[in-house]
């Protein structure tokens, strides 16, 4: 089974955007996967297709409605649709390298993508959607988010890069940031390659590689360490 992309959005013309390019453009050409961006207005009430409203209790801006989000979820994702149902959201949880595995390896996703002040709580309830946060900052909607989760997913479906190792050895995959790397030419402005990175012995490069995984890790994320406490 393909794994299976759907993005409800106010803008479905930002897709695929990056997504066409590169690995995951090559992969959804390849049909490794597929996306397909659906318009949420197609579900707005009335003749100008209105799918916010004010807020209850008074406050600024708009709220996305419950009864218009419902009805494009349920068109793009029936009762019997496995694929988890995300939504992006700056108060979600953290996306993780290990979130993003787990669902490389299932069907798909379906990512709604907020817009305005919020989406009401009631749709989010009703209807099952994980609230995924990319860090803590907040942007005009949840395509750009969206866009970003998908590339980290799509990446890892096999068949997608040339080599499954380029998967495993990365920042975050074994609770470090990845080492440095090195290649041509041998010296770059009066700076050479580590002489133990050219001395063919594997087993003292791999342990140099970990050690400057540990380095970088204390100095830019030690709180990747405390994890594993």
């Amino acid at each position: 089974m393909n794994f299976r992309a759907s993005v409800l959005t106010l803008h479905p013309e930002m897709f695929p955007g990056p997504l066409g390019f590169s690995l995951c453009g090559k992969a959804l050409s390849g049909g490794l996967w597929s996306l397909e961006s659906r318009p949420i207005r197609a579900h707005g009430i009335g003749t100008h297709r209105m799918v916010d409203d004010t807020p209850a209790g008074g406050g600024p801006g708009m709220v996305m409605r419950a009864d218009v989000l419902a009805a494009a979820i349920d068109e793009a994702s029936p009762a019997h649709d496995k694929r988890p149902r995300l939504l992006m959201s700056p108060r979600g949880a953290p996306l993780t390298q290990a979130m993003v595995r787990r669902w490389a390896k299932g069907p798909g996703l379906l990512i709604v993508c907020g817009r305005f002040e919020g989406v009401d709580e009631r749709v989010i309830e009703a209807r099952g959607l994980e609230e995924v946060s990319l860090g803590d900052f907040v942007l005009s909607g949840g395509e750009v988010a969206a866009m970003a989760l998908l590339e980290a997913v799509v990446r890892l479906i096999p068949g997608v890069m040339g080599k499954e190792a380029s998967g495993t050895e990365e920042s975050f995959e074994n609770g470090l940031l990845e080492y440095p790397h090195y290649t041509r030419p041998a010296e770059f402005e009066g700076r050479t390659i580590p002489p133990v990175l050219t001395s063919g012995h594997h087993g003292e490069v791999a342990k140099w590689r970990r050690a400057e995984a540990e380095r970088i890790t204390r100095e830019r994320r030690p709180d990747l360490l405390k994890k594993d406490l």
